[in-house]
């Protein structure tokens, strides 16, 4: 199912650049460099769309049509462009709300859990609602990923999981054979479907899942790993 042209009837009053910052000839009248501030209505909507566009990617893939997104958010497709103008700028987006959300969660759990591994377990499945697996099937193509939003993005939550690892490691919780990319990784798969098939049932599994996998992350290890620890370096030399 292909995603609908985007025409002059779907033309915004105001148009957005690949930041989302909304742009108008109102603004000339604040004072230059002016932005005003964005509706409520349009704060929400454009909330919809991201999160509709993150369930649609897991369950479809990096093509998943963009009216079927428009419509599981509640929104005519001529939203849907006034926020995103095309498809990459709707994936960009995508992306860096999933790691904004993401990396809040892992500083939180830490931050308020009573010890590093209750903190990793409540980041690990608040991630999985948060679809990270989502992030997978965007990362190929012509995903730009080096667009300065991103990398800050990535860094903000490399530095955010490998705490929350150290922490638990450091402190006798955690074993200290695995790295983050191994978190990472089991996370990933065990939150997302395969795109295009009709496991999506699957989900009332993923918690148990991933509280099995935890539960094999304790100290002391009950087995030698296979292998080397996977670094977030080592799944970006293989998937970027």
């Amino acid at each position: 199912m292909k995603s609908p042209a985007h025409t002059s009837a779907a033309a915004p009053e105001a148009t957005v650049d690949i930041t989302g910052s909304a742009t108008s000839a109102a603004c000339a009248a604040g004072g230059p460099g002016r932005v005003p501030k964005p509706r409520a209505d349009a704060v929400r909507n454009r909330e919809r769309i991201l999160v509709a566009a993150r369930e649609m990617l897991v369950e479809f893939g990096a093509e998943a049509p963009l009216d079927e997104i428009a419509r599981r958010a509640g929104v005519g497709n001529a939203t849907l462009y006034r926020h995103f103008p095309d498809r990459a700028a709707l994936v960009h987006h995508v992306v860096l709300y999933v790691m904004d959300r993401v990396t809040a969660l892992a500083e939180d759990s830490l931050a308020e859990e009573p010890d590093a591994f209750a903190a990793l377990c409540r980041f690990t499945h608040a991630a999985a609602d948060e679809r990270i697996g989502a992030l997978c099937p965007m990362l190929a193509g012509d995903f730009d990923h080096e667009h300065p939003e991103l990398l800050a993005a990535s860094g903000a939550l490399d530095a955010a999981v490998e705490t929350l690892v150290a922490t638990g490691q450091r402190d006798g919780l955690l074993r200290t054979d695995i790295g983050v990319g191994d978190l990472m990784v089991a996370l990933s798969q065990l939150s997302r479907p395969l795109p295009g098939t009709h496991c999506l049932g699957m989900d009332r599994f993923v918690h148990r899942h991933l509280q099995l996998f935890l539960d094999g992350l304790r100290a002391p290890a009950r087995s030698e790993l296979p292998g080397e620890a996977a670094t977030l370096q080592d799944l970006r030399r293989k998937t970027m």
